[in-house]
């Protein structure tokens, strides 16, 4: 029965690395660089999220034909498709985007710089909102269907309270924080903003909405004014769109290819899928030369973690450490710039990357350029004293920090779950879920986070070469848009990769006309180096562990007769 059953699984095994290979193949075959005919035009269809980071690489061509783009590879179609003769026009189909306002500023600039090279770039919009018109203004000409909707009516920020909810189910947030506008915690504890909320949130709002304006200003040639009043009109119904001369066509998308093929004098618009075009090399195009610039993208919350390099959304501070300190030996490499996309998190964390990012940054050419965000632990470990390059739109700063705690108590009582604690230590029961936070054990945790912060003001004083109390007014916890920072002193200068490169370049002693290569860190992971680990455990694996505070599944699975603890007792 067991040599049945062993075969049985040996053939299982064997079909499924069979199955497994031959979609290696099938996404081998499809990452070779496409055929791409004279004449061409390339639609940019940009959707939902447009990481920094690219996501694991599934072997599967359907699944990787719908992967999002990042902002880089954008960025290099746009000047690919500006440098290549084959490329006669570009189609921006931007729909139902989920992009932060800095990221967006990188693509529009992008579109910009591929509408200077003198080729056609046309935009059609399916169901615009704010997001998809701002690039969109970017095109020489905007079309969009007779029934459609310009959902175009001023930008809002919403702010959600939970307090209420909380006190329902019995449930207490503890919040301590340095910094009167480091308001995180307000979502659990507040049932309304705070007056310093509001005052940020409004300049913020105010920053947006003018440069929204200036764009659309720009794009439709339209007086900043009178952009201003159209707004207050909006959402446009298509014809109402086109009469006021936010759009220039109304016409179904056949139509819209149709016009456009009159326009390059085709018999058939020789259309180039932006997916396929990516995987041409810049260096076949004469973009790229033999010296290397590492581009290493720091995305996602920062923990006190392994996995960040798997996990999406996670940068873990060992694990990303690891990949400074390998790109710091890499002889190899000649500048880097360390890409920033964080809300921060972990302060320890956060200390542990700038560790790494200051060594690196004092053996190679560095410099920060910043995307959607780049605040609170994020902009800590900008902090290298090397330049810092934002985005007008790039929300940093919020120099400050909290601490939070949660009490279950009355959810416990509802529930009719009773804990008896035992301890042995002044504060044993500081972080328990059973009991608040008396005086002395709020005394002890203002004074961890009164130390933290002001261990933050004096790496930002150091990283940006200023006295301590020149940064303690600029702190407090408080948000800033790359405008603001700037106008502060708290980043260098405002711009995107372009920026970045050009500094990088002059701190390397790299000549301005010189090619160079951009290298992406961290590299794009396969699946099986997603799935598998050294050791021969599973990343996958280890979260379903760790999920189960410590309980070992391994025995569970081998089967037969076990010796295992009902309940797990932990000491902290």
């Amino acid at each position: 029965m067991k040599k049945f059953l062993l075969g049985i699984l040996v053939g299982l095994a064997l079909s499924a690395l069979l199955v497994f290979g031959l979609a290696l193949a099938a996404l081998s075959a499809a990452e070779r660089p496409p055929s791409v005919r004279d004449g061409s035009t390339l639609l940019l269809s940009l959707n939902g999220e447009i990481p920094e980071r690219a996501p694991v690489r599934v072997p599967l061509p359907a699944i990787e034909a719908r992967r999002a783009l990042t902002v880089h590879q954008v960025w290099d179609l746009m000047r690919k498709a500006a440098a290549d003769k084959r490329i006669k026009a570009v189609v921006l189909l931007p729909e139902d985007l989920d992009v932060g306002w800095g990221r967006l500023e990188e693509i529009r600039h992008a579109l910009v710089e591929f509408r200077n090279s003198g080729k056609p770039l046309v935009a059609y919009l399916r169901s615009p909102g704010a997001r998809e018109y701002y690039l969109a203004t970017a095109a020489e000409s905007i079309s969009m269907s007779r029934e459609d909707l310009l959902n175009v009516k001023g930008l809002r920020a919403e702010v959600m309270f939970l307090k209420g909810t909380l006190d329902k189910l019995g449930v207490e947030f503890e919040i301590e924080h340095a910094g009167r506008y480091k308001d995180a915690g307000d979502m659990f504890t507040r049932s309304s903003m705070r007056p310093e909320t509001r005052e940020v949130l409004d300049s913020v709002l105010d920053r947006l909405f003018a440069d929204f304006i200036q764009a659309v200003s720009a794009g439709r040639s339209l007086e900043p004014a009178k952009v201003r009043a159209l707004i207050d009109e909006g959402p446009f119904l298509a014809a109402q769109a086109k009469a006021r001369g936010l759009v220039d066509a109304l016409e179904f998308e056949e139509e819209f290819f149709d016009r456009l093929k009159e326009r390059l004098g085709q018999e058939e618009i020789r259309k180039l899928s932006c997916r396929d075009y990516v995987r041409v090399p810049a260096g076949a195009l004469g973009l790229e030369g033999g010296t290397r610039i590492a581009l290493v993208v720091a995305e996602g919350t920062i923990m006190r973690s392994d996995d960040g390099l798997e996990e999406e959304g996670l940068l873990a501070s060992r694990s990303f450490g690891r990949l400074l300190a390998e790109i710091r030996e890499d002889e190899r490499i000649k500048g880097v710039i360390l890409r920033i996309n964080s809300p921060g998190g972990d302060a320890v964390a956060s200390d542990e990357i700038l560790r790494e990012a200051r060594r690196l940054a004092e053996k190679k050419p560095l410099v920060v350029s910043m995307s959607d965000s780049a605040a609170s632990g994020g902009y800590f470990i900008a902090m290298t004293g090397s330049p810092v390059v934002a985005y007008s739109h790039t929300f940093t700063g919020s120099i400050g920090v909290l601490y939070g705690k949660v009490t279950l108590r009355g959810l416990y009582d509802k529930l009719g779950v009773r804990k008896e604690l035992l301890t042995r230590g002044r504060f044993a029961d500081l972080d328990s879920d059973y009991r608040p936070l008396s005086a002395e054990g709020r005394e002890k945790l203002r004074e961890g986070v009164q130390a933290v912060y002001e261990s933050f003001l004096r790496a930002v004083a150091e990283g940006r070469r200023r006295p301590l109390e020149e940064i303690r007014p600029l702190a407090e916890g408080r948000v800033w848009l790359g405008t603001q920072a700037k106008e502060r002193g708290l980043v260098d200068e405002l711009g995107g990769l372009d920026r970045a490169i050009e500094l990088v370049k002059e701190r390397a002693g790299i000549a301005a006309t010189e090619k160079i290569r951009l290298v992406i860190y961290p590299r794009r992971r396969s699946l099986l180096e997603y799935l598998f680990r050294a050791g021969g455990e599973t990343a996958l694996f280890d979260q379903v562990r760790n999920r189960l505070q410590g309980v070992d599944l391994r025995p569970l699975l081998r089967g037969g007769f076990l010796a295992l603890p009902p309940y797990i007792v932990q000491v902290r």
